[in-house]
């Protein structure tokens, strides 16, 4: 087996494996209420649809599909991360009307819920998605 075919295999792996443990702790943490937040959700069930039909049936039009899903994450994973900046923004304006410049963005990004960065792991799936069907050529 070539060596890209290899990497491309642990690529697959830990894709599927994150993309799942990502939606189950998701799912744990109750991160369904109103639409926005079934979003990433729906969007790891595709993630790994497409996936999993790319690994068993690779192809044009699987390649494709998980480069859009991919593309979507990178999406939603930024507009997370704004989403979550900005209620833990509101939150912290709450507890003290009088932060402003660094030590409002500091305390933001400290803060335990919601977790400012956590939607940044949907950017990282995206580009490692991306990286998986980097070059693709059926076989």
């Amino acid at each position: 087996m070539a060596t890209l075919q290899v990497v491309r295999r642990f690529l697959l792996v830990i894709l599927l494996m994150g993309m799942a443990g990502t939606a189950l702790e998701l799912v744990l943490l109750k991160h369904i209420e109103g639409r926005l937040q079934l979003v990433p959700l729906v969007l790891l069930g595709l993630g790994v649809a497409a996936v999993a039909w790319h690994a068993f049936r690779p192809g044009a039009v699987s390649t494709g599909t998980v480069r859009v899903v991919m593309l979507a994450f990178v999406a939603a994973g930024a507009a997370g991360v704004f989403f979550h900046y900005r209620t833990n923004v509101e939150f912290q304006l709450e507890s003290d009307r009088s932060l402003r410049g660094s030590a409002l963005v500091w305390r933001v990004l400290e803060a335990k819920v919601p977790p400012a960065l956590a939607p940044g792991v949907m950017i990282q799936f995206g580009l490692l998605g991306l990286v998986y069907t980097f070059r693709y050529k059926e076989q």
